[in-house]
């Protein structure tokens, strides 16, 4: 029994304590430090921050209902909708009653804010996470009119801000779609982004 515990035993014990020390601790410490050096804003959530006070991060789209904002996709995530801890979609079916009632009901109420005829689908349907930040610029154009007369403005005075909130394809400019990020954008409709 001594001879199991003085080989076999002691070195399992101390093979263990050193890979705990070292992928436990060590690693994700030195990961931190480097992200922290490298990529800060990105290892810190990619926080916006106006005047100093933090409004979200340019990840996690916000629930914005008064008319004088874009809206962004559907949230699934959480009670409320947006809840970072509680990421995920629906799950459920194509054949949903539940599914296809809840987008009857945000096809009507798109019609009813913006007096259009085709919605388009981001407009209406939740993302995988449920916290897309992100809608097309067909979802943006959709929007211009209702934005624009809410705010006072010309409709080519909010394309404006919408074109510098559009970013295009994601790999080398061809892969992945054109994007609007639905908060920055909000946040320059109100004069706060510098």
């Amino acid at each position: 029994m001594r001879t199991f515990i003085k080989t076999q035993l002691w070195p399992a014990v101390a093979i263990l304590l050193m890979f705990t020390v070292i992928t436990g601790l060590a690693y994700p410490a030195a990961v931190t430090a480097a992200a922290q050096v490298v990529f800060p804003s990105q290892a810190n959530g990619s926080m916006i921050t106006v005047n100093g006070a933090t409004v979200g991060s340019s990840l996690i789209g916000q629930a914005f209902d008064d008319p004088k904002y874009f809206s962004g996709r559907p949230s699934a995530a959480g009670a409320s909708g947006y809840d970072p801890t509680s990421s995920g979609g629906t799950n459920l079916a194509s054949t949903s009653k539940a599914l296809i009632d809840a987008i009857t009901a945000r096809v009507d109420a798109e019609r009813a804010a913006n007096g259009k005829g085709t919605v388009p689908i981001e407009l209406v349907t939740s993302s995988a996470s449920g916290l897309d930040p992100d809608i097309s610029p067909a979802a943006a154009e959709y929007q211009v009119a209702r934005v624009a007369k809410a705010r006072g403005l010309t409709e080519d005075a909010v394309r404006a801000v919408v074109a510098r909130h559009t970013s295009g394809a994601v790999l080398w400019g061809i892969l992945g779609p054109a994007t609007v990020h639905v908060v920055e954008l909000n946040l320059d409709l109100d004069g706060l982004l510098q």
